[in-house]
């Protein structure tokens, strides 16, 4: 089998990514029919609603991360995602009635967003770890970036599909499409076998929340990954809001035509997934390199003239953004003792997603004071500052060097040589 996919060669894993990606492609159909039933049908091309619809579904990542890490740390992660499976999909479910019968309002959506966003906090650590529990270590980059692959087949798949299903029978229908597939999730679920597993230690007792805040305390090496992804995540990944308003502000489009940008998008996002998944040891000049070529795509993307022009920057944006979320995603898993997993990922996770309760509203205020294009321009500034003041920290405190070779194969290398200091003399 091709380095690319031999995870697959292990059938819990194989069983469990058809099963997610069945699931993906129907949670990419409900992202697109949400944000167009709050920006179109409920508002007149509201990009506040939009944010805070966005923020709602976040928001419980920030308040909830050290009691979900400690949740799923403490609980077997099959049954845990059982539950949140469950409960999403029920969500997912009473939205598309709500639609398909004339009585949504948008409070409802506001609500129905927290709640998704309550089980989704503990539903995304869950699944970040028990990836681990399917594979043994030495595959387990290969496993986070076939989940990404996952993922981004279902952003290519769903959007489009939601564009057709929204214009031939409405936003209700999507949403009922998708609380059907969560039942693949629960399916593969089913179908594991237990003994093939190997679950991480049960941590019992009190102070697991306590033990993981200082777990990753004392790691800069996991600090300096987060940080970068909480200023990725925040001002650079609301691409709910900033395609939907460029889609419907700036080249005037309808819900097929928005849809497609999605799948656009993911074009380069599964293109990167798949280049990861032959990565077996991610570094950190890997992550600095994905986020500066995010940061140049992005700014291309804010300034496009035409919607060709607007969808094609998307590949790179969507090449570089799911590059360097899967290379920190598989450093901070892989960095991580077993026993702390849950808890660091949902740290990870609060931190990637818990700055959208405050960055989406936030660019949804932007695109209506400023307009649609700042929503996208916002992100590469704030990444660029970013990256400059890590490299200067770097530089000054840990004598990082950062060298372009330029041979048959250019690369980029970024290295620690020894800081010298002098030695004091004796005291007399």
């Amino acid at each position: 089998m091709s380095p690319t996919f031999h995870s697959l060669a292990i059938r819990n894993y194989r069983i469990y990514f058809f099963g997610a990606l069945v699931s993906n492609i129907g949670t990419w159909m409900a992202r697109v029919a949400q944000d167009w039933l709050v920006l179109v049908d409920l508002t007149r091309h509201s990009a506040s609603a939009l944010g805070i619809v966005t923020g709602l579904q976040f928001l419980p990542f920030l308040l909830l991360a050290p009691w979900a890490g400690a949740v799923v740390d403490r609980f077997p992660k099959r049954a845990l995602l059982m539950v949140t499976q469950t409960a999403l999909g029920l969500v997912s479910l009473v939205t598309g009635l709500l639609v398909v019968f004339g009585w949504a309002q948008l409070w409802q959506v506001y609500v129905l967003a927290l709640l998704q966003g309550i089980a989704t906090a503990f539903d995304n650590p869950a699944r970040q770890a028990f990836v681990s529990e399917m594979v043994p270590t030495a595959r387990l980059a290969n496993a986070v970036a076939l989940n990404s692959a996952s993922f981004n087949a279902g952003r290519l798949i769903g959007p489009a599909a939601a564009g057709l299903v929204i214009a031939a029978w409405g936003t209700g229908v999507g949403l009922l499409i998708n609380s059907a597939t969560f039942g693949a999730v629960l399916l593969a679920l089913t179908r594991l076998d237990p003994a093939a597993l190997t679950p991480a230690p049960v941590t019992r007792g009190k102070g697991s929340i306590r033990e993981g805040l200082a777990y990753v305390r004392g790691r800069p090496d996991l600090k300096l990954v987060m940080g970068l992804v909480f200023v990725l995540g925040t001002f650079g990944m609301n691409f709910q809001i900033t395609m939907a308003l460029m889609a419907t502000k700036i080249f005037g489009k309808g819900p097929t035509e928005f849809g497609l940008l999605g799948s656009i998008m993911a074009i380069g996002s599964l293109a990167a997934a798949l280049l990861s998944a032959r990565r077996a040891n991610p570094r950190l000049r890997h992550l600095v390199v994905s986020m500066a070529l995010f940061t140049v795509s992005a700014a291309a993307a804010s300034l496009a003239p035409t919607y060709a022009v607007f969808a094609l920057t998307l590949i790179p944006v969507g090449l570089a953004a799911l590059s360097a979320l899967t290379t920190a995603n598989a450093m901070v898993q892989l960095r991580t003792a077993p026993e702390m997993r849950g808890r660091v990922m949902a740290l990870y996770m609060a931190i990637f997603m818990g700055g959208t309760p405050f960055g989406a509203p936030l660019i949804g205020w932007i695109g209506d004071a400023f307009g649609a294009r700042w929503t996208i321009g916002i992100g590469p500034l704030a990444l660029a500052i970013t990256l400059f003041l890590v490299a200067i920290s770097l530089w000054r405190r840990e004598n990082v060097r950062v060298t372009f070779t330029a041979s048959a194969r250019p690369h980029l290398q970024i290295s620690t040589r020894a800081v010298t200091r002098p030695v004091p003399e004796p005291a007399r």
